[in-house]
Parts: structure tokens; sequence; C-alpha cells
């Protein structure tokens, strides 16, 4: 038998009869955005809001569009300050579709469809770890990596299995920021072996440099 949302909602969020909280922190690009969403939560005793993200946390982010600012605050709020995040946003491009996962966001919300309950509903799956799109995003992302690989298949030097789990791990690293010597001893690598490992993957996708490489690492989902 199928819950009804509400019902979803409060099972959802009790473990052996008591109520669990999720700490929710909220930021908009003005205040009476903030504030609505924060009015909307605050009804909720599920939802414990907080004005510091963290980790354990879920960061609640009210974009009109997805620039490259917003895709920083993404990143530095998944990466930098381990919180989880949702996304409620107006519009999403193509283009930065691949970004916005490559980032970690598994929930998205779209603003005409922010009501209290498609808000509690998204930040519950986040906290969870799990992803939340709406269903015309979701169909537009399929097809967007269904054109990536149909478009890669045959392509001589690109494997169909992508990035193998120690080129992930550098990567990752890249990405952190730390350089070669770094990226060694946190693996336990020689420097030799973690520029080979750099070397090979830029050279069997193409890639440029460590940057390039990072990117991709990104937008395929690796990292």
């Amino acid at each position: 038998m199928l819950n009804s949302p509400r019902t979803a909602i409060a099972s959802d969020t009790r473990e052996g009869g008591a109520r669990r909280r999720v700490p929710v922190s909220v930021t908009a690009p003005d205040p009476i955005s903030r504030e609505g969403a924060v009015s909307q939560l605050r009804r909720h005793p599920e939802i414990e809001l907080r004005e510091e993200t963290g980790p354990g946390t879920v960061a609640l982010l009210i974009e009109n569009t997805l620039d490259e600012a917003a895709l920083s605050r993404l990143r530095r709020i998944v990466r930098s300050e381990g919180a989880r995040a949702v996304v409620v946003v107006g519009t999403i491009r193509e283009t930065e579709l691949l970004d916005v996962v490559g980032c970690g966001i598994g929930a998205i919300v779209w603003r005409h469809e922010a009501t209290a309950h498609r808000l509690v509903q998204a930040v519950l799956a986040a906290a969870r770890g799990d992803g939340d799109l709406p269903a015309d995003l979701l169909g537009r992302l399929i097809s967007q990596v269904g054109s990536m690989h149909r478009g890669t298949e045959g392509r001589l030097g690109v494997p169909s299995l992508g990035l193998v789990s120690r080129e992930v791990d550098v990567l990752r690293l890249i990405a952190d920021g730390l350089d070669t010597g770094e990226i060694a001893g946190k693996l336990s690598y020689s420097e030799r072996t973690v520029k080979n490992v750099i070397h090979a993957l830029t050279t069997r996708l193409h890639l440029r440099n460590r940057a390039h490489a990072v990117a991709y690492a990104l937008r395929e989902g690796y990292i």
C-alpha cells in the first residue's frame, strides 16, 4: 500500500518512535526569498533551522539561475563544508545540468513548485543521500547522458568504462588543491606513479591538462 506524501514525510523522520530533526540552513539572493522559505520550513517539526552550514546539515540554496558564482557556492558547500544541498532554481540550461550533478547535488526543486511540502520532501531526500529531481529534469539528464555515451561509442582511445578507481582518487585530490608530492603522500604512491596516472588518463581521454581532467571527472559524476 502506498503512503500519502504526508505519511511518507512523517514516517521518514521517525526512528524507534522518536522524531529525528534535520538541520537546515537557507541561502537566497534576496531577503524576501529567504524569509519565504524559512517561513515555510519553520512550520514543520522535522526541520531544525540553522544559520550555518556544516557536516550533517542540509543547505537549501535558492537561485534565480545557476551562473558560475552559484556553482562555486554549491561546490564549496558540498566539498569544503561537508553539507548536503538542495537547489531551488528558476531555470537550468542544458550546459549547466551535468555541472550541477557533478557538484554533488542530488535534490533540485523548480521555484514555481517550491511549496512547503515540496521543500521538506527534497530536504529529507538530501538528508538521506537520495536523489530528488523534477520529472522533466530527470528526463533531460537521462537524455543528455545517453547522448554523451552514444557520442563516445567507437571512438578510438575512449574506453567504455571511463575512469578507474585510482584515477578518480588522484583527480579528487587535485580538485582539493593538492600538488603531486602531497597526492603521493596521501595515497602512498611515489610521485612518479602519480605523474604516470595523470599522463595516462589525459592521453587516453584526450584531455589537455590537470584542470581539464578535473572538469571531465566533475562533468561525468566521478567526483
